[in-house]
């Protein structure tokens, strides 16, 4: 039990401002976890809570000397957790909106160099790919998929069966898929490229 446990605020704020650690520990003791629980409640954040109510002591400690023995201590301490939320959830809005301005930035920047020189990269190799196909199969691929034609508009613009241009289709994917890989071939197929 504390020596200092029967003292008044008052007696132990004179105490505080003359140094006595014990004193401080006693107004710890008191005003602890009541302030700890407000702040709780207030911010729903066992973190913040903690620490908005040690930088109130420390900040306590810290002033001592300043402080006026005669001031009604739990309303001074409580009246400083609420300037600490007030000034906790400012911060907050403000790290908020920081965050959502530089989100905003980033995604209203061009896609990175590195990704496009990648990009051009991966579209090279495939187009190359592509023009080693056999003359009839890559024209009848390239109408397929570069110009989005369908298998009896090809058919009729070639003077080939329907068939044959399905046929064509069918083997330059394969053909691709084998010199490609599977991953490439998906990322060309879908247009992801």
């Amino acid at each position: 039990m504390s020596q200092h446990n029967s003292l008044s605020d008052s007696e132990l704020l004179l105490l505080l401002k003359k140094g006595n650690h014990s004193a401080y520990t006693e107004i710890f003791t008191r005003y602890n976890s009541l302030l700890y629980s407000h702040a709780y409640n207030k911010t729903r954040s066992r973190e913040d809570a903690k620490d908005l109510v040690h930088e109130i002591f420390y900040s306590l400690w810290i002033r001592r000397e300043s402080i006026t023995p005669n001031i009604n201590l739990a309303s001074y301490l409580f009246t400083a957790v609420r300037y600490k939320i007030a000034d906790l959830f400012s911060k907050n809005k403000s790290k908020e909106r920081y965050i959502e301005s530089l989100q905003n930035f980033i995604d209203s920047q061009p896609p990175h160099t590195d990704y496009l020189v990648r990009e051009n990269q991966l579209r090279s190799i495939i187009n190359e790919e592509i023009e080693n196909l056999p003359p009839r199969m890559r024209e009848v691929f390239k109408m397929s998929r570069f110009e989005q034609l369908s298998h009896k508009e090809i058919a009729e613009k070639m003077g080939i069966s329907e068939e044959t241009v399905k046929d064509q289709v069918k083997k330059a994917l394969k053909t691709l898929r084998t010199k490609l890989g599977l991953v490439l071939f998906l990322l060309f197929y879908y247009n992801l490229l």
